[in-house]
């Protein structure tokens, strides 16, 4: 199968992870975000929302969205729980990320290290600290209870929320403060097939 993505963007990056956890064999397809690749008609056919990643199947189905893909990769292995009440937790933390998360620490990462932290969006990019800290609080309170965010096994929600977590301080958030998250991060890192972003 193929991943089209960018291994520099956390949403990409999941599938990355969660591929070399799982050891499944994928060809990766770097897609230039910035060069205007994903507006191509070619990408647009594969995803009309424009946006990478996309997983093509061998049979030549497509799926986009992260964390739409890193479950449907996940399904029947220990990283995505069985037990009813257990998913609707791992999609808590999935809602949470895109909604509460994402666009404040990924926004605030992209205007820095993408876009070289512009002056016509410094604005933008101090309003997103608040939200990305009040979000950081949100994983540390469960963090420091529980060592994964789901159950007591690492699950395709911590692999959501490690995507742009562990890269967090190049959006400005200082991670010194959330020791619980720091303790989380080893914990991934420390997995035996661990790969990192690039």
């Amino acid at each position: 199968m193929k991943v089209y993505g960018d291994i520099r963007s956390g949403n990409c990056y999941k599938i990355k992870l969660l591929a070399a956890l799982l050891g499944i064999k994928h060809e990766w397809l770097h897609i230039d975000v910035m060069a205007g690749e994903t507006r191509t008609k070619e990408f647009l056919a594969r995803n009309p929302n424009g946006r990478v990643p996309v997983l093509e199947l061998d049979d030549g189905r497509l799926l986009w969205e992260s964390n739409a893909i890193i479950d449907y990769l996940a399904t029947g292995t220990a990283l995505l729980p069985q037990d009813p009440f257990l998913q609707a937790q791992v999609l808590q933390w999935q809602f949470f990320e895109q909604y509460s998360h994402e666009p404040f620490i990924a926004v605030a990462r992209f205007i820095a290290k993408y876009l070289g932290l512009p002056d016509e969006r410094k604005d933008e990019y101090h309003a997103k600290q608040p939200g990305g800290h009040q979000a950081l609080a949100v994983m540390e309170s469960r963090l420091s209870l529980h060592p994964y965010l789901v159950g007591s096994h690492l699950s395709v929600a911590d692999i959501s929320l490690y995507g742009y977590t562990h890269v967090a301080h190049e959006g400005g958030f200082e991670l010194s403060g959330y020791p619980a998250i720091q303790a989380w991060l080893r914990r991934i890192e420390a997995e035996p097939s661990y790969v990192g972003m690039e």
